[in-house]
This record gives C-alpha cells, structure tokens and sequence, in this order.
C-alpha cells in the first residue's frame, strides 16, 4: 500500500469566471469523497484545490496504491436449514456456496450466531482493498458529472459533456501516471501553461511538482486564492502608487476581484487613465461602467471621488505595456461617452414629465402598471409621513417620481443605478434635496447590513416602497415557500423591520399593512386573509433576525406572544425581559405565571366581568387584590414612558402575594359566585403581569 500525492487535472477551454472557484472546490471535493469512500485515502489527509481560466484541479497527499483488505461477514440462511442432522451442509447451502463462490471446505469455517430468535451461519471473508488504477477513472468522471453546471457542451465526435471542451487529462500518483479514461480522454502527464507566454506542452515529473512546474514553467498561477491575493496585492501597491484608493472598503471590490481572478492565469496590474472631462457624469455611472463592462478597479481619493485613473489586471505581463495600457483606454472611452450621452440627454425630460411613460409598464399582471403603483406610494407615503409628524408633501412628491428613472436612457442601460439617477436627475429639475435623496435612499436596505434611508421622509417613502409589494403580493396569494422568493419578499420584510427598529419609528405595524393594502384597487387583492398571513410571516422575520441578533430564544418567544404592534418597542422590551430573568422573583412569579394561564385557558369563561372585593372571604385574596390595584397605576404610567425594566421589577414586588394566594385560597371554590370572582382576579392579575412579555413563556 504505496503511498503519495495523487494528482488529477482536467485541462479545457475557458470555464465561466463567476462560477469557477466554485467549480474547483467542488471538483476537488467530490474525488477526495470518492477516494476515501473506496478507503485509498485518511479523512484527514491534506486536499488542495486549483482552478484558473483553463484548468480544473486537486491534488491529494497520501493516496494509496491499493486500500487495505477488510473482513465482511455474510448471513447464509438458518442451522436448521443449511445443515442435516449430521452437520453436513445440505442442498439448500450448496446451491447458496456455489451461487456465492464459496469453496465447499469453507463450510467448517461458518461462524453460528444468533439473528433474533434464529441460530444463523455467518460467513466471513477477507476482501482485497480497492485499487487506485481500477478505482480513480471512475471516481473522476463520477466528480465531473456531478458539479453544479446548470449547462453542459458536447464538442468534437465523442459522447462526452462538460461545461467547456476538455482537452487534456492529467492523474498522477507520484510520479507514475494512473491509467484510466475520463470524458473520452486518456489519462497522462502532459499540461499546458498560458495560452501565450508558455510554449507548449509542459510534461509534469510529479504529482508534488505540479503547482511549481505551471507557475516557472507555464507561466500560471493554478491556485485560485493565491492568484485572488496576489493580484489584490498588485492592486493595493498600485493604488498606493498612484495616492489613491480601490473603494471605501474591501467589499466595494471583492466581487470584481473574485471575477477577474476567473480570468487571468498570470495577472499583472497596469494603470490606465481617461480624460477628465468625463468626470462631469455622475461617478456612480463611471464607476459601474469601468466595474461591470470593463473589468477595470477605478481609483478614488481620500474622500471617495472618482479620479480619472485605473488599474486593469492584465493577463500578459510585459517589459512595455504601454500598447495594453492604451488599448484598454481606447476601449473604455466609448462606453465613458456613451455614459454621458445618455446622462444629458435624460436631463432634458424631467422626472415628471417621463410619469405617462411609466403606464404601459407592468409591474404586475393582477397588481397592475409602474404608474399605478407609484399612485399607491404616493397616498401611502403620504400617510406614513403624516404619522411620523414629517414634511407629508415632500413624501408625497418624492414618492410620485421615486419611479420615474426607470424610464430614463441611463436606468435602461444600467439597472442597478435605479435610485441613483433618480436623484441625480431630481436635482437637475430643481427638486429639493430631501425630495432626491429620498428618492435614491428608498429603496434602502438593499441587503443584510446595508445602510437604511436616512431621515424621516426616505423612511416613509422607503417603507411605502416595501409595503407595497408585501400587501400586493401577499394579497394575490404570491406568499414565498421554501428557498423560492422570486420578487424578494423576505428582503421586502426584513427592510420594514430595520427602518422601524433601528431608525426607530413610533408606527404601528398591522395599520401600515392595513393602509398598503387599501391602496389597492376594489377586488385586486383576492387572497382572503392576506393582512393576516403577511402579518404572520412579518413576524416570523422578526423572530429571525432577533435571533440571528443573538438575543435568547426564550426572550423573544415571551415578547412576541403578544404580537406587539409597535416593533420599535421590541428591543426595549427584550432588554427588560432579559434583565427580570436575573432578579430572584423572576423564576417564581414564572411559574405563577404558567399557572394562572393554564387555569384562565380551561375555566376563563366562568369568570366574572370585574373583581368584586366584597367576595373574598381569604386575606390571602384580599392582600393579592390590594397589591394589584396599588400596582397598576405605576404600571400604566411605566407602560406609558417605555419604561418596560420599571414595570418588570414593580411587578417583582408582587411575588410573596402571589405564592400566598396559590398555598391559601382554592381558586375553584364550590360556590359559583366566589369562583367566578377568583378567576376575575387571575385574569386582572395577568393582565398586569403580561403587559411587556408573556412571561408563562419563560422557562422555569
């Protein structure tokens, strides 16, 4: 059982960039399962993988030859049936031994045990391990077939399927090759480097040498996550160079980066300049332009403007660039002056006027056109300004051509700007500027973490947006399941959730969900009880993001059992719950809590409308019943100021009067009337008690 470095290379044309790390790691994955399935490799043993443009790869160390023989032991049939009175195997076994290819001396050598209730004849053999060269073919083809490639080619005269044409196979084990077929090519030793800078066929003495041969020899760089550092290494100095930037932070790049490693294989960074006057076009457009047309890092200042210099990643390195550093000039001017065509050609229609155009525009078939909608945003966010004490006819009017971009040149070539241009633009009309920022900032968070509309005026106009499409959605029966949530609705959700606790805003969740959904026409929302389902699911995302938030599951179950409508309370609440668990009456006056509701939910209905104090005949009751009404004034002032701790430890207070009511009185006395009148005070009593949280809900 000879071991060494297995090496297996497949070598295509260019594979898709955005998908290609992917690929790699699970390209390498899958042959590393496949190996230690057949027992020809540890668990533990070290998987590299590689991946550039051209090349799929992994290399494991401490492969085996052959795996190690292993024992299996096989039940035959019953004693009784496979052996006569003497021992002697009978036809019935013989028949099972030859079928099997079992020799008939093995049969002294048959283990007898028990199978349940019958005594059984086991037989054991040693098994050869599988063999490297007999396994590995098998194992390869299986990990091609399985990647995540939603579209495969066929090429040539063969039968084989890949993602790209598959030129060549490389499986080395050490530094013999492992003979085997693989998507109709047979295995060697024999790569090949960079399309231009490496000359020819490269001949691989190893396994181990395989990365160093293609770096000196081929002229690439195999392992993706170098390649990634080394070019964002060359970036960072070039930028540095140049007393400039890549963005405001890593993430304002790392995607492009991860790109444009998926499609070099030997990266040199260059610097490249275009003329300044196209600075005069909102940077925004420059910027996407040079990110997703050209594949270019624009360079910043200090303060986050654009400059008119670039760094291209170039995949030739050069001793004089100055033809590649000219041609990706000439090539991105175009696209810069196609950028300002049509950003002054948009200026000369304002927002307002493009409104007819946004008519023949669906949004959706059952919830009607873009203009529709933005008449719904306008009443709706004028509605949520209005309770927020906001400047109402800026929301209005923000919210009235918060759409209009999309019927712009610019939004047309460049979607995701949409927002962007419409400020832009709303400031070329003349428009205010809470009025354009609003416009851009309203459809903020666009993702996890991402900033929210800043003001109260974006607020509402953000929260019209999104409303607008849970309540119309929802309202047609278009609710997500599972993963599928084509028109973003848990993104919708999770952004009314944000603005409302972290801005925060004093608004009523199930009114808002109630106003989005009146602004539908009579009968457009046919889904009966979608506020109610929306209201739901709005919750459930709530109880998400608490969690992920890293707050205590059984926190969040007490304060949302009462479903409270103004989510800007629940933190506050939370925090309060959390600090009553630490007091000593915490656990205690829990328990109680439990038990008074499950009390309440059998005999509720027994109980009296109010608490009559000339029924209690136990001091206990009467002690209790003083208390609460003592407390309650407190408590509804607390309740009143958000003070929710406040409330929480008054009602701690309440604790030796309850454990004397539940050891003294017997809640359901004989006598009706004083049964009745004992409920009726479990019931005030709860009432005060789950104002906050519904602390049954905390463990005990």
């Amino acid at each position: 059982m000879d071991r060494a470095t297995l090496l297996v290379e497949l070598l295509t044309e260019e594979l898709p960039p955005k998908a290609l790390a992917r690929l790699g790691e699970v390209f390498a994955a899958r042959i590393a399962d496949g190996l230690r399935a057949k027992g020809l490799v540890e668990a533990g043993a070290a998987v590299r993988a590689f991946a550039s443009p051209r090349r799929l790869a992994v290399t494991i160390a401490d492969v085996a030859t052959q795996a190690a023989a292993t024992e299996v032991s096989e039940k035959l049939m019953p004693v009784a049936v496979g052996l006569d009175a003497q021992g002697q195997p009978t036809a019935a076994l013989q028949k099972k031994m030859t079928a099997k290819g079992i020799a008939s001396e093995a049969v002294k050598g048959f283990e007898r045990r028990m199978d349940g209730k019958t005594e059984t004849l086991f037989h054991t053999a040693t098994v050869p391990g599988a063999k490297l060269a007999e396994a590995l073919a098998a194992i390869v083809a299986e990990a091609a077939k399985s990647l995540p490639i939603p579209k495969v080619m066929r090429w040539g005269a063969g039968e084989a399927t890949f993602v790209r044409p598959v030129h060549k196979l490389t499986m080395l084990h050490g530094t013999a090759v492992v003979p085997g077929r693989v998507l109709d090519l047979d295995a060697g030793r024999v790569t090949r480097g960079h399309r231009f800078m490496s000359a020819g066929d490269i001949e691989l003495a190893s396994a181990d040498a395989y990365e160093s041969t293609l770096r000196d020899a081929g002229k690439v760089i195999a392992d993706f996550r170098a390649r990634r550092d080394d070019i964002e290494r060359q970036l960072l100095e070039a930028a540095a160079r140049e007393g400039a930037q890549l963005g405001a932070s890593r993430a304002d790049y790392a995607d492009l980066l991860d790109e444009v490693s998926a499609l070099v294989e030997h990266p040199t960074v260059y610097v490249g300049e275009f003329e300044a006057e196209f600075l005069a076009v909102p940077q925004e457009c420059l910027i996407l332009t040079m990110r997703a047309n050209q594949k270019y890092f624009p360079l910043f200042d200090a303060s986050g403007k654009l400059g008119n210099r670039f760094l291209i990643v170039s995949n030739m390195c050069l001793a004089d660039p100055a033809n590649i550093v000219a041609g990706n000039a000439r090539v991105v001017r175009p696209r810069l002056a196609d950028a300002r065509f049509f950003f002054e050609q948009d200026k000369k229609q304002p927002l307002e006027a493009r409104l007819p155009r946004l008519a023949p525009v669906v949004y959706h078939n059952k919830l009607g056109s873009q203009r529709e909608r933005v008449e719904r945003l306008e009443t709706l966010a004028g509605k949520i300004a209005a309770a927020l004490h906001a400047d109402e006819t800026a929301a209005r009017r923000a919210a009235r051509l918060a759409k209009a971009d999309l019927v712009t040149e610019m939004v047309g070539e460049f979607p995701e700007l949409q927002g962007i241009m419409g400020r832009y633009y709303a400031l070329a009309d003349g428009e205010s500027p809470v009025v354009a920022d609003a416009i851009q900032a309203h459809y903020l968070p666009r993702f996890a973490g991402d900033a929210l509309p800043a003001g109260q005026v974006a607020a509402a106009v953000a929260l019209a947006d999104k409303l607008d499409a849970l309540a119309g959605f929802f309202g047609i029966g278009l609710v997500p399941t599972g993963d599928k949530d084509p028109f973003a609705l848990r993104r919708a959700a999770l952004g009314v959730l944000r603005i409302l606790i972290e801005s925060p805003l004093a608004l009523a969740l199930p009114v808002l969900i109630e106003q989005a959904s009146a602004g539908f026409a009579p009968g457009a929302l046919t889904e009966a009880g979608g506020q109610a389902v929306l209201l739901d699911f709005m919750f459930e995302r709530l109880r998400h993001f608490l969690r992920e938030a890293g707050h205590d599951v059984a926190v969040i179950d007490a304060v949302l059992a009462l479903r409270p409508a103004r989510i800007d309370q629940v933190p506050a609440r939370l925090g309060a719950v959390a600090a009553f668990r630490a007091l000593p009456a915490a656990v205690a006056l829990s328990a109680a809590n439990k038990r008074i509701v499950n009390i309440l939910k059998k005999n509720a209905a027994e109980a009296s409308k109010s608490v009559d104090a000339a029924l209690f005949r136990e001091e206990a009751e009467k002690s209790l019943f003083r208390q609460v009404e003592e407390i309650e004034p407190s408590l509804r002032a607390r309740m009143a100021r958000e003070d929710y701790r406040g409330a929480l430890e008054a009602l701690a207070g309440l604790r030796d009067a309850v454990d004397r009511f539940f050891e003294e009185v017997m809640v359901m006395a004989e006598d009706t009337a004083t049964r009745a009148n004992r409920l009726a005070l479990l019931t005030r009593l709860a009432g005060s008690m789950n104002q906050v949280a519904d602390l049954s809900r905390l463990p005990t």
